[in-house]
């Protein structure tokens, strides 16, 4: 844990639901930290974009650093931390506990905002994969959720299901993580749910992908009707 200068400026942060709540608790709960001293909060991606999102869903101003993972000594990745026992207190309430990653289960977050939070989620430990087809080489697409814990995993196919009508993802287990996979058409109809109108914050790089196969969705559509 850095200076307490780094800290200090954290301002009272709101535990009343919205979208940006949401959004930054999705973020928290894939690449976020929970320091074992019931109080401080760590925040560290390798997006820029990201570090600043939650720092604006959250309304806080604390300064963000860089720092180095895995032993490596580039510090390439953008870190931000804060201390609230409130807040801390209200993320373990919803699910979110210290050394979290094999550990963590449902998150009670509303289904009203159950978008908002999967958004953050994907943005944070998601990946949208593109590739050829062997055969008719038009673009394919897979989105990946990945985790440590299965048990999550089950838990956000269980909401996707509930809250999208998207029953037909799978899980695998890789070397080191458990993946939730959806193929192209079932990732395009979550996309849609997502991405709505007016959906902020969301990581423009996978936004735009996204909206690259909806885009495409809509235009055949239009041609079939």
């Amino acid at each position: 844990m850095s200076g307490a200068s780094s800290i200090r400026p954290t301002n009272h942060i709101s535990t009343e639901w919205s979208s940006q709540l949401a959004y930054a608790i999705g973020l928290l709960a894939t690449d976020g930290c929970l320091s074992k001293d019931g109080r401080h909060i760590d925040f560290t991606s390798k997006d820029l974009e990201l570090v600043q999102a939650i720092r604006d869903c959250l309304r806080i101003s604390n300064r963000i650093g860089r720092s180095a993972r895995g032993g490596e000594r580039e510090r390439k990745y953008y870190r931000v931390q804060f201390g609230s026992r409130t807040f801390y207190d209200f993320l373990v309430s919803v699910g979110l506990t210290p050394a979290k990653s094999r550990t963590i289960g449902p998150i009670r977050v509303p289904r009203g905002y159950f978008r908002d939070f999967l958004r953050g989620c994907i943005d944070g430990d998601g990946h949208i994969n593109v590739f050829r087809h062997p055969e008719s080489r038009q673009p394919q697409l897979v989105l990946r959720l990945v985790s440590a814990s299965p048990r999550f995993l089950v838990w956000i196919k269980e909401e996707i299901a509930h809250c999208f009508g998207i029953s037909r993802g799978w899980i695998s287990k890789e070397t080191r993580a458990y993946v939730l996979h959806y193929g192209k058409e079932d990732s395009i109809h979550i996309f849609r749910m997502l991405y709505y109108r007016g959906g902020w914050p969301s990581l423009s790089r996978k936004r735009e992908v996204a909206k690259q196969f909806m885009r495409a969705w809509r235009n055949r559509k239009t041609r079939e009707n």
